[in-house]
């Protein structure tokens, strides 16, 4: 193990909010879910961003803060690219990187563990 960051963990962002409902608390509980992710011990490897999660990752971004000190502490945020310009935030990325759906199926093919959120 590298640091604080366990090899084989994975968690996927499928959505700029976290939970069904309001919008304007699942923003909150996503901000709040980051921010405590940051101090998990062992912190995920890998992120996966895909659909609206992939706006987590752009400039604007109200979570760029937590996003930051996970990608510091060494994982891998992972956007992809479909999704990226689909949302039009390809070339405002401020955080992490973009991939294709091959690479992202295999990281998550390759993990222990994962967690969807």
């Amino acid at each position: 193990m590298e640091g604080s960051v366990a090899h084989r963990k994975l968690v996927v962002v499928n959505s700029d909010v976290l939970g069904d409902g309001s919008d304007e608390l699942g923003s909150k509980l996503m901000g709040s879910f980051l921010r405590k992710l940051c101090t998990a011990s062992p912190m995920p490897r890998v992120m996966l961003f895909y659909n609206s999660g992939v706006k987590l990752l752009a400039e604007g971004s109200h979570v760029l803060d937590a996003l930051t000190v996970l990608s510091e502490a060494g994982v891998d945020l992972v956007a992809c690219g479909t999704c990226a310009g689909y949302y039009g935030v390809a070339d405002r990325m401020a955080v992490g990187r973009i991939s294709d759906m091959a690479k992202v199926v295999g990281r998550m093919l390759e993990s222990e563990a994962m967690v969807t959120v």
